[in-house]
């Protein structure tokens, strides 16, 4: 019989029991799921986004399936903080699993009252910075820039002991660039990528799909820009990085851990089966136990990139 790996990482002071995440927006506030599957299984959990208030979120429709995924223009729908810690929290410090809850925002100061609100609540473990929507006006703003990026980490580091992970967008020329600006800030982890901005259209109307026009892109269709985004960003930074992108079996979480992520996030695969980040779990244990594995963290960052002179030279 086989040894069971260790699958235990750590992101911050926050402690996983494996590296998969429920990604935020795909997982409600986590009662939506529990009736379908363990939470425990989890390594955690990301909420959906928070903000000072409710918000209703964008107009419909809101989402559109595509090849090899899907496009969403939520908007960041969400009950509000107050409401959180009031009708939500109390089930969620139940689950045995770590809590990471995603703060949102439009400028610095409503970011800064979601962290306060927060930082005082019982049960959290850990909180990701989303500064990289591309469905609601402004929601990129701080991840395209490296200046930005900086002084909002930096204005909620000043404010919170919990562990501050920067959640990136993909949509920028130097992602690296940015995830260096908020390490350098004080952020203890980045997670990437969020969605790529897309767009669909009903020919036979000639109207977008979205009520919103354009969403964000997710699913197995942007694996490869997410693991290529992690390997960048993990070559360039000594924070852990948390690959998020089109994830939806235990081996796409190995390569992610190869290309040099500690954790990783699994969203759209959860529409398609409510179960599949526990499933991606075992069957990454399975994995590590079949490929005598013993810890997870051998696998983090140790893709080999061969040399020049390996590399065979093909006549044109």
């Amino acid at each position: 019989m086989k040894t069971r790996p260790d699958l235990s990482v750590n992101i911050g002071s926050c402690e996983l029991k494996n590296p998969v995440l429920a990604a935020s927006g795909t997982f409600g506030y986590g009662s939506e799921y529990g009736r379908f599957v363990d939470l425990s299984e989890f390594g955690g959990i990301v909420t959906k986004t928070l903000t000072p208030e409710p918000w209703p979120g964008n107009p419909p429709p809101r989402a559109a399936e595509t090849p090899a995924g899907m496009l969403n223009s939520i908007g960041l729908q969400n009950v509000g903080v107050d409401a959180f810690v009031r009708d939500k929290m109390p089930y969620l410090r139940e689950i045995d699993t770590a809590l990471i809850v995603n703060v949102g925002g439009g400028p610095v100061e409503e970011f800064v009252r979601v962290t306060e609100r927060l930082s005082g609540c019982d049960g959290i473990d850990a909180l990701e910075i989303n500064m990289s929507c591309p469905n609601v006006s402004g929601g990129m703003d701080f991840s395209t820039d490296p200046r930005r990026a900086a002084e909002l980490v930096s204005a909620l580091r000043g404010i919170t002991d919990l562990p501050i992970i920067a959640k990136l967008t993909p949509n920028v020329t130097d992602i690296a660039q940015i995830a260096r600006s908020v390490e350098d800030a004080g952020a203890d982890a980045v997670s990437a990528i969020n969605t790529l901005r897309g767009m669909a259209v009903d020919i036979r109307t000639r109207r977008p799909m979205l009520g919103a026009v354009t969403g964000g892109l997710s699913g197995p269709a942007i694996k490869p820009v997410a693991v290529a985004a992690i390997y960048r960003i993990a070559r360039e930074v000594s924070i852990p990085v948390i690959g998020i992108g089109g994830i939806m079996s235990g081996e796409d979480a190995v390569e992610f851990l190869v290309a040099g992520a500690t954790a990783v996030q699994v969203g759209t695969a959860s529409f398609v089966e409510p179960r599949a980040g526990a499933s991606v779990a075992r069957e990454m244990a399975d994995w590590c136990a079949g490929s005598e594995v013993r810890s997870v963290r051998e696998l983090i960052g140790s893709i080999e990139i061969p040399s020049q002179e390996d590399v065979p030279c093909h006549p044109s």
